[in-house]
């Protein structure tokens, strides 16, 4: 199949010297004078490649580009600069452009990014037959959800550059699993991998673990010790739950990433050390910001791209191949030869919302397993909080028997299920629990009345 390269400027004379200059290699060309209509050609045609102007009728390239670096699937772009904007080119790297070429160019220079890029689109493709043919597997991650799918895209596309990424998702959701994956498939693969929980170290350890310390710098100093910073060199630092971190550090860490060098804890030699930053919070760090708790320039850095890692309730159709990851690899570890769940056990497991996300759903499957004995489980070897306050006889874990039952019943059992873990997930706080799911309060407490749940809950 000919590969399609859409070439966007405005000025026809450059789109026609383009295409003069690869016609040999029998590519399927298509253009666009302006953003407008370059935003349809690729939503039409897939293009494999985009060589894209920046200077346009309609607005800067770079909005597109952008649009193009959050879009699952989207083709790889080399933007096309004026001679002495080099500083505008390094930030389209930035916002996920594959590479630049300032004008005027060589043509062999153009062929050869040109050859380049298509190599990587080749072996990206490959990559994504060949995990299809694995099964729905990515490195240590499980999925075959949409939004699964979308992560691993961004993780593709954002492993081999050096940007600074701002992971976000809840507890359990999986937040270092993808920074692990990020530093496999990156060109620092060859170096360490450094992780540092903010949260978990008190705010007199927390600088001590970043930048080290030198003998006698504080009480108990008793030698020199390496910070993460200095060991994660040539490799990744992830500083997980780092909305945690105070004022006073966010500053420091700052300084670090714009000088690129720090001393250690009374210590006076600058050190220097080259370490990708990947970032994780289970916080809106934008709320952070205007609540005064969070610095926004430290913000800006960390956050060059963003992903966004989906709790487990928002991609249900993953449920089924994470049962079956954690549970076959937890028989193998016990000696069972095989493992299976029966049909009303597997949708009373999707039906849980799983407040703990993916962690929460190992543990349990390890928990049950551990306690049942056996590696072909059914609904009675599921732990009671799984069934959402129902009594052993009124499980509607029977998933034969719910579909028995009309829609609005069937309905109405969901939302009982649903809303009295969540309620239970937030100390029967009907307040909380209604900004968390999304409603008004008043129309949570006509729901509980409606649906009969008469458990005295906090206002």
């Amino acid at each position: 199949m000919r590969e399609k390269l859409l070439i966007v400027d405005d000025e026809e004379t450059a789109r026609y010297g383009i295409r003069r200059a690869l016609s040999a290699h029998g590519f399927l060309f298509l253009e666009s004078g302006d953003l407008a209509s370059a935003r349809k050609v690729i939503r039409t045609d897939a293009p494999d490649l985009v060589l894209l102007d920046l200077n346009l009728p309609d607005g800067n390239g770079l909005a597109l580009l952008q649009e193009l670096s959050l879009a699952a699937g989207a083709p790889r772009v080399i933007v096309i600069t004026a001679r002495g904007t080099e500083r505008i080119a390094a930030d389209a790297i930035k916002a996920g452009a594959y590479d630049y070429l300032a004008k005027p160019f060589e043509i062999e220079d153009l062929r050869l990014r040109v050859r380049n890029a298509l190599e990587d689109v080749r072996l990206r493709k490959e990559n994504a037959s060949l995990r299809q043919e694995l099964g729905q597997t990515y490195g240590a991650l499980v999925g075959d959800s949409a939004a699964m799918k979308k992560v691993f895209d961004l993780i593709q596309r954002v492993a081999p550059s050096d940007v600074t990424l701002l992971i976000e998702g809840e507890s359990g959701s999986g937040k270092e699993l993808v920074a692990r994956e990020i530093h496999r498939r990156s060109p620092r693969a060859g170096g360490p991998f450094v992780p540092m929980n903010c949260a978990a170290l008190p705010e007199t350890l927390i600088e001590s673990e970043l930048f080290g310390h030198e003998k006698g710098a504080f009480s108990g100093a008793v030698g020199q010790r390496k910070g993460k910073f200095e060991l994660a060199d040539g490799g990744t630092l992830f500083l997980d739950e780092v909305g945690d971190m105070s004022l006073v550090t966010q500053a420091k860490v700052l300084r670090v990433l714009e000088e690129k060098a720090f001393e250690r804890l009374g210590g006076s030699k600058l050190i220097h050390s080259d370490v990708r930053i990947v970032s994780a919070t289970n916080k809106s760090l934008s709320e952070e910001v205007e609540a005064g708790r969070f610095r926004e320039d430290l913000l800006f850095r960390l956050r060059v791209v963003r992903i966004p890692v989906p709790p487990l309730r928002e991609r249900r159709e993953d449920i089924p191949l994470l049962v079956d990851y954690f549970g076959r690899r937890m028989a193998e570890k016990m000696g069972f030869e095989d493992f299976s769940v029966d049909a009303a056990t597997l949708e009373r497991l999707r039906a849980y919302p799983w407040p703990g996300n993916v962690r929460e759903l190992r543990n349990a499957m390890e928990q049950i397993l551990v306690l049942a004995q056996k590696s072909q489980l059914t609904s009675d070897d599921l732990p009671p909080e799984l069934f959402a306050g129902e009594t052993r006889g009124e499980r509607a874990g029977d998933f034969a028997a719910l579909l028995q039952r009309g829609y609005e019943e069937a309905r109405d059992w969901f939302d009982k299920q649903y809303l009295t873990v969540k309620l239970e997930q937030f100390g029967g706080n009907i307040s909380k629990t209604a900004e968390a799911i999304g409603v008004h309060r008043q129309t949570l407490q006509y729901k509980l009345k409606q649906l009969g749940i008469k458990k005295k809950w906090v206002e």
